[in-house]
């Protein structure tokens, strides 16, 4: 009798966020937090956060975050995520070796997604030309400056590029994400186990001061501060 083999595991997809200094922890924590509730439920999926070095990075809160891993150790990650932030994500545009980095790794990569500013580093790799894409309403226009053609919507997709409005809008990006993954029956229940049910004692967002401009100093003021180093940069973002 002859025996047969077992047939072989899928392999495991793994989810990449990266780290870099000064993001908004909110970026990066709300949609690993659906990703790793992801990887609780179903099989064949695993969370990491992938950086230059293993070692504490500083966030725009007194928080600071370690990665998991290093951008080498993790050499084909199913989906890489890029959080955002405010001036050292505007200052990031200018990094060449994290550009470099985020170039290699989306290569390599079926999915590569953004939230809030995270897609200006994107866009500053040249990933993001020609195509549609979001970011925070205060930086949208900027998307124009690098070849992509800006959206209003919580998230967009493109192709294998998903990009997604400012901060919170990460989490509705990332279960959308996984309804694509696995299904909208698991995104729901992930909905549910991390309680995401939005009641803002505020109420809906009053749009009214972003459509307004009356944020643009403060936002041209933000970038002028990134990017004092990078004159020409800043002029091609300015202009």
């Amino acid at each position: 009798m002859t025996e047969t083999s077992p047939a072989p595991s899928a392999p495991v997809k793994t989810i990449a966020f990266v780290l870099y200094q000064g993001l908004t922890p909110l970026d990066i924590v709300g949609p690993l937090q659906v990703f790793a509730a992801l990887a609780d439920l179903v099989p064949g999926y695993r969370t990491v956060v992938i950086g230059e070095r293993i070692e504490p990075i500083g966030s725009d809160t007194p928080l600071s975050l370690v990665p998991s891993h290093t951008f080498a150790e993790i050499a084909d990650p199913h989906a890489t995520i890029v959080p955002g932030g405010l001036v050292p994500t505007l200052a990031a545009m200018a990094d060449e070796n994290l550009l470099g980095n985020l170039r290699e790794t989306a290569a390599r990569s079926q999915i590569v997604g953004s939230v809030c500013t995270g897609s200006l580093l994107l866009a500053a790799a040249g990933l993001l030309e020609g195509r549609q894409a979001t970011t925070h309403w205060m930086y949208r226009d900027l998307l124009a400056r690098f070849g992509a053609t800006p959206v209003t919507r919580r998230w967009v997709e493109d192709g294998h590029f998903i990009t997604a409005a400012g901060v919170s809008a990460g989490i509705d990006m990332a279960l959308h994400l996984v309804g694509r993954l696995a299904g909208n029956e698991v995104a729901r229940m992930v909905q549910l186990f991390i309680e995401y049910d939005p009641e803002p004692p505020f109420g809906p967002i009053d749009w009214t001061a972003a459509d307004s401009g009356q944020y643009a100093p403060f936002a041209r003021q933000l970038l002028q501060n990134a990017l004092a180093d990078h004159p020409a940069l800043l002029a091609h973002l300015s202009n």
